[in-house]
């Protein structure tokens, strides 16, 4: 009896409708919306620079002649329109939002860019985020774009479920730094894209190394990298690692990332336009 249902399919034998046409959780896009690939950056834990690769990697996938655009899904902690020296307010042509552009033509839709004051704290719950999310894919007039960049919050939560759940994530990029616990904070992420059915694109190392500008020695600031071992173990590749780079930085602060070119991200972003075109 449909009274007695636990909604649980895997453990029920009825023959009922939901279980011959499952409903999808997935939220369409609107009719001015035409994203041929959705692509999360993700870490599991903050303080990786994984909004800067967001950036970096929205950059050298434009620089290939894509059309880019960035979801920043970090809403506590939005820093993608500093990166582009983007500020609001954002335009609705009545119905939808219109996300502001970069120099480059990235488009941008981010809670910063919606704040009357970009350093007013969000003290919202988690429904509230994840609703905010998914307004951002449903009600942004992103136009005709050939790759989305969603920018996550770190750690496995409420809106990576939402954006996995919500989303037509075709896959991710993780983001990581070679510390001791890199193995037990990667693992945990890529299981949950495991769980979420949501294949794993590559790994991306940033902070790798420094290279002094005098004698062009490399140094391990936070540790040997054990990215290789980390992604054999899990069977994921390498995208990329990136130095510790104080000019990127800098730029990031300055609102003129786009000047970086990509940052180190090129070929990462030329084998991902391959996997997905």
């Amino acid at each position: 009896m449909a009274d007695a249902c636990t909604h649980d399919c895997s453990t029920c034998g009825s023959n009922c409708p939901s279980r011959n046409n499952p409903e999808s959780l997935k939220a369409p896009s609107n009719p001015a919306s035409h994203v041929r690939h959705v692509i999360a950056v993700v870490s599991g834990k903050g303080g990786v620079g994984k909004s800067m690769v967001t950036s970096s990697l929205a950059v050298a996938l434009s620089r290939l002649g894509k059309r880019v655009g960035i979801l920043d899904a970090d809403i506590t902690g939005p820093s993608i329109p500093k990166s582009f020296g983007l500020s609001g307010p954002v335009y609705s042509d009545g119905e939808l939002m219109i996300p502001p552009e970069t120099a480059g033509g990235i488009r941008v839709m981010s809670l910063n860019l919606l704040s009357p004051n970009e350093t007013d704290p969000v003290i919202w719950r988690g429904s509230l985020i994840s609703g905010c999310v998914k307004q951002f894919w449903t009600e942004t007039k992103w136009g005709e774009l050939d790759y989305l960049l969603i920018d996550m919050p770190p750690g496995t939560g409420d809106v990576p479920l939402t954006v996995f759940q919500s989303l037509p994530v075709e896959g991710i990029v993780v983001v990581t730094s070679p510390q001791d616990l890199v193995s037990m904070i990667v693992t945990k992420a890529l299981n949950m894209a495991k769980m979420m059915n949501v294949p794993v694109l590559g790994l991306v190392e940033n902070f790798s190394y420094f290279q002094c500008p005098d004698c062009g020695k490399r140094h391990a600031i936070f540790g040997e990298s054990r990215i290789a071992e980390v992604a054999a173990e899990n069977k994921v590749i390498v995208l990329a690692q990136l130095p510790i780079n104080p000019a990127l930085a800098a730029a990031c602060d300055a609102g003129t990332i786009e000047a970086q070119g990509g940052a180190g991200l090129a070929e990462a972003a030329a084998y991902l336009a391959g996997q997905l075109n």
